[in-house]
């Protein structure tokens, strides 16, 4: 299903694509968090279509998860991403729903 112009996609499982994002912000999200995470691993996502696309995406940190607010510039050749907020100690219930910090 499409997502309408600037709504948010319904929340979608991980995919390699999503894991290669949170490759790129890792060391973004240990400086902010003040943590050194062995355990990085995407789980689900929603993506919103704006100037560029913002992303959602929660992430099993091990112990917990965190939310991660990312905003990736189009074109799409140039993979630029930007770490805009984490959100720590968060379930593997907890929906992903938009945040600013």
């Amino acid at each position: 299903m499409a997502n309408k112009p600037g709504g948010w996609s319904e929340t979608k499982d991980a995919t390699e694509e999503t894991q290669k994002i949170c490759d790129q912000v890792k060391d973004q999200v240990e400086k902010k968090t003040g943590e050194n995470y062995v355990v990085f691993t995407a789980i689900k996502y929603r993506n919103q279509i704006v100037a560029g696309e913002n992303f959602l995406i929660k992430v099993d940190v091990g112990e917990d998860y965190n939310h991660l607010s990312i905003y990736r510039k189009l074109p799409r050749k140039v993979e630029e991403v930007v770490l805009r907020g984490v959100e720590q100690h968060r379930t593997k219930d907890d929906p992903l729903e938009p945040f600013t910090n």
